[in-house]
């Protein structure tokens, strides 16, 4: 998610800095952020992709934020370790400078409790991968000021996205709905009402969406999508309970595509 990001701000003309924890994870993210700017090259004729590149720079000291006028955390969907990030950026950037975290469900309202300039704060939920989503959804707090309101509007449309504005609540709008769908299709699957190449089919034919529930949730990560599951079950109720299915197997570590396997095999590269 965080080389999708930065490599669509840096594409819509943006200096950007990515942040990784190690050495290794910057060399990865420089190889992602290469490929996804390569392939974006290759289908959109008016990309350039050394041009982009020079406007990216990875790092691993937070003190490169220094001179950012927005930050976006995208690390994992841990509330301490986003809390973590977010302080050590807000300690380090500006008093003018904007904050932005890309949670898919954690309470937004509860991260900007814990920082100094919750009014400078709020979500910006890009959908995976970022660079083709046309979608953001903008998630205000009752401390956002309109003055960033009004602003991250602007950025999301500078990046030719769209944004739709939630204010918060558990899963936001978003993940709310795609999150039924899914539990229900896994349900499906454990039920032996249909096979997974069957189930997503009806969605992607029937309903026209643009890749099945299943297929969808391989590409997001069954551990993700289980911790997600498990967070709107503690705040809103049984309909999100996670199913067996998806709890054997992130147990047998199918994750989806970063894994290998998840309700498809993805060991032959498809």
């Amino acid at each position: 998610m965080g080389a999708g990001i930065a490599q669509v701000f840096a594409q819509g003309g943006s200096a950007v800095t990515v942040i990784e924890r190690d050495a290794d994870a910057a060399a990865s993210a420089r190889a992602r952020l290469a490929d996804g700017v390569a392939k974006a090259a290759a289908r959109d004729a008016a990309i350039d992709a050394e041009v982009v590149l020079a406007r990216l720079v990875v790092s691993t000291l937070y003190a490169s934020l220094t001179d950012c006028a927005l930050v976006v955390e995208a690390v994992p969907e841990l509330t301490d370790l986003k809390v973590d990030a977010l302080t050590r950026a807000e300690s380090i950037i500006a008093p003018s400078a904007w904050l932005v975290t890309n949670t898919s469900s954690l309470s937004v309202e509860g991260l900007a409790d814990r920082l100094q300039r919750p009014e400078r704060f709020c979500g910006l939920h890009f959908f995976n991968p970022v660079p083709p989503s046309a979608l953001v959804e903008l998630v205000l707090t009752s401390r956002s000021s309109p003055e960033l309101t009004d602003a991250a509007r602007g950025w999301v449309a500078a990046l030719g996205k769209t944004p739709i504005v939630v204010h918060d609540a558990p899963g936001f709008a978003s993940s709310r709905l795609g999150l039924v769908i899914a539990l229900e299709a896994m349900r499906m699957l454990e039920e032996g009402v249909a096979s997974a190449e069957d189930i997503d089919a009806a969605m992607v034919l029937g309903y026209r969406h643009a890749t099945g529930p299943l297929r969808t949730t391989d590409l997001v990560g069954l551990d993700v999508r289980l911790g997600i599951a498990e967070y709107l079950h503690a705040a809103l109720g049984e309909r999100f309970a996670p199913p067996q299915i998806l709890r054997d197997k992130v147990a047998a570590g199918e994750l989806g595509r970063k894994s290998g396997r998840g309700f498809f095999d993805y060991a032959d590269g498809a």
